[in-house]
């Protein structure tokens, strides 16, 4: 499954949760992600959201307060969908932790293929960039949601690191938050640019990166 499948993807999961989301939020969910990686998210007015979403004005005030709040139920939901994503992805299939890393870098890589810069960034990333000092409660979501995926990604540097470099000085912690730095990064510059290509590079540059790293530790 794809980071952007839309409708069935995003709509499917949100239908199969614990507790179903009702059609009018799933939908204006759905738009929120979908228009502030297009255009930001001051652009992105609730008008827009509901034209898109294809509900009335009083249906997105009866499920959100005001746009910061879809907004952060957006990062949540993004979070916990592109879990499952990464979840399912195949170098999980892999022995060794260190070809899990290598595969999930990779990964992030393939997500680029054949699609635009807005199917390929990440809603937590740009809004991050907008609204860190507007915004605390998207800054703190925005955080949670990368935050939480590079813990998902430490569990794999942390057993490649006992299986092939123990003596590292260096910490899982801290360099599964740097991948996830160059791949915002990546992100960032691919927009600067107005070519994925670019951000694609960037990501075979952090696969270099980590293998260095690994080969330098187990030589010391």
């Amino acid at each position: 499954m794809a980071v952007d499948d839309i409708p069935t993807g995003w709509y499917v999961f949100l239908m199969q949760t614990a507790t179903p989301v009702p059609p009018a939020r799933a939908k204006l969910l759905m738009a929120a992600m979908k228009l502030v990686r297009q255009k930001g998210y001051d652009a992105t007015t609730v008008d827009e959201l509901c034209q898109e979403a294809g509900v009335t004005k009083g249906a997105f005030f009866h499920h959100f307060e005001n746009k910061e709040a879809v907004a952060v139920a957006a990062t949540k939901f993004w979070t916990e969908f592109t879990g499952q994503v990464f979840a399912t992805a195949p170098y999980h299939q892999m022995e060794d932790p260190l070809d899990q890393l290598i595969g999930y870098i990779d990964f992030r890589r393939q997500l680029l293929e054949g699609r635009s810069l807005p199917e390929c960034t990440c809603l937590l990333g740009t809004m991050a960039q907008e609204k860190f000092e507007t915004s605390p409660a998207i800054r703190a979501a925005c955080f949670d949601g990368i935050h939480t995926h590079a813990t998902e990604v430490a569990k794999m540097i942390s057993a490649a690191k006992l299986r092939h470099a123990p003596n590292a000085t260096w910490g899982a912690e801290s360099l599964a938050l740097y991948t996830q730095a160059v791949i915002q990064g990546a992100f960032v510059l691919a927009k600067a640019k107005d070519d994925v290509a670019l951000a694609a590079d960037m990501i075979l540059h952090l696969r270099r990166y980590v293998e260095l790293l690994f080969h330098h530790a187990r030589e010391d």
